[in-house]
């Protein structure tokens, strides 16, 4: 993988240094913070969600 896929978030899609990788898949902060504060009945939940289905679909390709 190349160093700027590796630093472009899987969520806000922007370049970013600070973060955290499951599966070769890049999370920043700022996207892992509003993650986890966000309410389950909050719409942007299931956005969230679908982002996340990126990391299981690159995990089983």
């Amino acid at each position: 993988m190349d160093e700027q896929r590796d630093s472009t978030c899987i969520i806000c899609k922007q370049e970013k240094s600070d973060g955290i990788k499951i599966y070769f898949r890049f999370i920043c902060s700022d996207c892992e913070k509003e993650m986890v504060q966000t309410d389950v009945q909050d719409t942007k939940y299931l956005f969230f969600i679908d982002r996340m289905r990126q990391i299981w679909d690159q995990k089983n390709a």
